[in-house]
């Protein structure tokens, strides 16, 4: 087995500020004794309503003792799981099965070409061993305008799956990239390099 198989799929982390939420509790719980202490010692010697108050009093706060503890069980100590899910698919990756996916388009006018092929794109780029991965293109329609569209992007992924792998794109979908990529600039000067090259292609 490969290395990667024994790494860990999450990382558990204690919350920050546990100190001083336990601090804060063990105050509370000091306030409630004292509470108990002065209820259990201050019983009215006469008059039934003031013993009914008393008793409903009791029973209350009684009532948010044992609300307040069961809820500091869960609060007491609190963590936070942070999972890699790179890790879950190296581990996997030779369990994978085979994945057939089926585009299907009929009309040009209706389905423009270039959504077809940015969708087509965006499937080849996916996260998935690309020797199990098979995309399908359906045209009922017979268009040349989406034969030549797809074979103009067959050059186009040949630089585009790369680059998606390489910086680890999240956006696959061409369009959708490039649009995001006006509004916010890239920072790497690489992958600003790189895409700029993708720009002519």
């Amino acid at each position: 087995m490969e290395k990667d198989d024994y790494l860990p799929l999450f990382e558990t982390k204690a919350a920050k500020g546990r100190k001083l939420f336990q601090f804060y509790a063990v105050s509370v719980f000091v306030g409630i004794c004292f509470l108990c202490v002065y209820r259990v010692t201050h019983v009215p010697a006469e008059g039934k309503v003031e013993r009914w108050a008393w008793m409903g009093l009791f029973l209350a706060e009684l009532w948010f003792v044992l609300y307040w503890i069961l809820t500091l069980f869960v609060r007491w100590s609190p963590i936070y799981r942070y999972t890699f899910k790179d890790r879950l698919s190296h581990r996997y990756e030779k369990d994978l099965p085979g994945v057939d996916i089926f585009v299907c388009t009929a009309d040009p006018i209706l389905e423009p070409p270039i959504m077809v092929i940015n969708t087509v794109l965006s499937l080849m780029a996916y996260n998935y061993p690309a020797e199990k991965l098979s995309v399908y293109l359906s045209d009922d329609g017979g268009s040349d305008l989406t034969f030549y569209a797809l074979l103009e992007a067959s050059g186009f992924a040949k630089v585009w799956l790369p680059f998606c792998n390489k910086f680890k794109i999240e956006s696959r979908s061409p369009a959708a990239y490039f649009d995001t990529m006006s509004t916010e600039p890239l920072e790497d000067p690489l992958m600003a390099k790189e895409c700029s090259s993708l720009k002519i292609h």
